[in-house]
């Protein structure tokens, strides 16, 4: 039996693999094309990144509630669209936004790729200390939401590092003096994710936040068959974020991003697997029966 220490290595991608890769690179040339535009057009005025990000429409809500159709300075009636969408993805599908949308994401997996042909020793966080850190996502979540609210504008624009990173704004008008804690913010977060995979999913993402706590809902699930799963926890080793697939109870925790990287590479045929169904509590699901002796 593989121990659960073992390090899983594969040498090619599987075909599930290579298309999260393709859609993840869609998505993220899309945005850099988006913001190049928005940088060098001058003749017609275009959308920045911040009118294709869901968690505007989320910062924007409560005043276009509030005033009956505002929206709060540099958001629009898309980010309300692409919000609607982000929910409807996440009660069908978890956290597959993260995994196979997110440009930032994708980025993270590029630098954990590139630390790995590196041959540079990933920093390992305690579990504990882990479990701990995963809550400062809503953390920030509540603080950027009533920030917002409070003050009427994008309060954590000016130095949100997917927006610092995406907008290329430093490519064209780089400003050390009036930017350097969002240039500060982004850098140590590019630094974190380095040696740490995902470290702003893991612990510090407002929208991974908000939608860990949607995916109670989510009727895609992977989920662990205990009859069929031999306790190898082979599953935990390819996971980005550190999920303990190994002990899914049936469904693994709602931080998963959907990458399926623990379905592919379990050794038990449909010990892993994605079913359709909701999460139940344990205490609204049915009681195993006893034999009778």
């Amino acid at each position: 039996m593989a121990s659960a220490s073992q390090t899983v290595k594969k040498t090619t991608w599987s075909r599930t693999q290579v298309l999260r890769r393709l859609t993840q690179a869609g998505f993220g040339l899309f945005i850099i094309v988006s913001s190049v535009r928005h940088n060098v057009v001058t003749t017609q005025h275009l959308a920045s990144i911040d009118a294709y990000c869901p968690f505007g429409g989320i910062e924007t809500l409560w005043r276009w509630l509030s005033t009956g159709g505002l929206y709060v300075q540099k958001t629009h009636q898309s980010n309300l669209v692409l919000l609607l969408g982000l929910i409807a993805g996440v009660i069908l599908a978890g956290g597959a936004f993260c995994g196979w949308i997110c440009p930032f994401g994708a980025l993270q997996d590029a630098l954990n790729w590139i630390r790995k042909v590196l041959r540079l020793p990933e920093l390992r966080v305690p579990a504990r200390l882990d479990r701990v850190l995963t809550y400062g996502r809503y953390f920030t979540f509540a603080v950027i939401l009533y920030a917002t609210i409070a003050t009427v504008k994008l309060w954590f624009a000016d130095w949100d590092p997917y927006r610092t990173i995406f907008s290329l704004s430093w490519l064209w008008e780089f400003n050390l003096g009036e930017h350097w804690l969002a240039y500060t913010v982004a850098v140590v977060i590019l630094v974190g994710a380095f040696l740490i995979p995902r470290f702003w999913c893991r612990y510090l993402c407002p929208l991974g936040g908000a939608i860990s706590l949607l995916g109670h809902l989510s009727l895609l699930r992977i989920r662990r068959d205990e009859a069929k799963c031999s306790g190898c926890a082979i599953c935990n080793a390819p996971c980005p974020v550190k999920i303990d697939v190994a002990q899914a109870d049936p469904a693994v925790s709602t931080d998963c991003i959907g990458c399926l990287e623990c379905v592919e590479v379990c050794p038990r045929e449909n010990a892993l697997s994605v079913t359709l169904g909701p999460a139940l509590p344990k205490i609204l699901r049915p009681g195993k029966k006893e034999g009778v002796a």
